[in-house]
């Protein structure tokens, strides 16, 4: 692998940026709308449930954790997505460029992304909700790497499928993420799901994250045992998803649909 290369389509796409409005409201606009909603959700349910403490940290925390995995999976399957729009993707194949570093750009340009949309995230949660996420502490750190992670894995398998299926699976570039909010205990913890959902919820890593999330809001504990079932599976997952798209990658090429992909 060559760093220039990788460097070279994060640049591609950073520089998309720097003169679209549409792309810079993806920054702005959603996770102020989400965080206005959820605000003024979680506000009223304070309101009629003073016996239950900490109402608006675990939903905005959990919110913002929730557009970290979001955002992380969008920010690959969009990306791939730029290049089909653009009828770049050829181009960009039959250069010396290997499929290993254009999922590396993929997961740098996915990074970017995060950062800048959790910023102005953590920003405007502590402007509205005097709620500073920094407060979890060190605890954010590996909470942050696993839904990362867990955001690759979906976005690699993502774009694989509309690498095989073409237009038809554009959609799942912001839907597929949405399949593991239930089962991820985002806004609430595992204990509620039904029998069957908490057997699959074991296996998400993001519902591993999540109730580690509250636990250290509400204990002030981080629950390593979460983090290690979190860490085990998402590596299982992302490599699983990485050998998924070489596997499509190839099927691809013998049929020849390559070419065909936005046409």
């Amino acid at each position: 692998m060559k760093a220039h290369r990788i460097w070279a389509l994060v640049s591609r796409h950073l520089y998309l940026y720097k003169r679209s409005l549409p792309r810079l409201m993806e920054v702005f606009y959603w996770p102020l709308l989400d965080l206005l909603l959820w605000g003024f959700i979680t506000i009223y349910l304070k309101g009629y449930k003073e016996n239950l403490p900490g109402y608006v940290t675990f939903f905005i925390g959990a919110l913002i954790l929730w557009d970290i995995l979001f955002r992380s999976q969008s920010g690959i399957s969009v990306s791939f997505l730029e290049e089909v729009w653009s009828r770049n993707l050829l181009n960009l194949f039959v250069s010396p460029l290997r499929v290993s570093e254009f999922l590396i750009s993929t997961m740098l340009i996915s990074i970017f992304k995060v950062i800048a949309i959790s910023v102005v995230s953590a920003i405007l949660a502590l402007i509205f909700y005097s709620f500073n996420i920094l407060s979890i502490g060190i605890s954010l750190l590996p909470l942050v790497i696993n839904l990362l992670i867990m955001g690759w894995a979906i976005g690699i398998v993502t774009t694989a499928l509309i690498l095989r299926y073409g237009q038809q699976a554009e959609i799942l570039a912001w839907g597929l993420a949405f399949l593991f909010q239930p089962v991820s205990a985002v806004f609430y913890p595992v204990d509620v799901l039904p029998g069957f959902l908490k057997v699959i919820a074991r296996y998400i890593p993001s519902s591993h994250v999540f109730e580690g999330m509250r636990s250290v809001i509400k204990d002030g504990r981080l629950p390593v045992n979460e983090l290690v079932w979190a860490f085990g599976l998402n590596l299982v997952y992302l490599v699983s998803s990485i050998i998924f798209f070489n596997w499509i990658f190839k099927i691809v090429k013998i049929k020849g649909s390559l070419v065909k992909i936005g046409e």
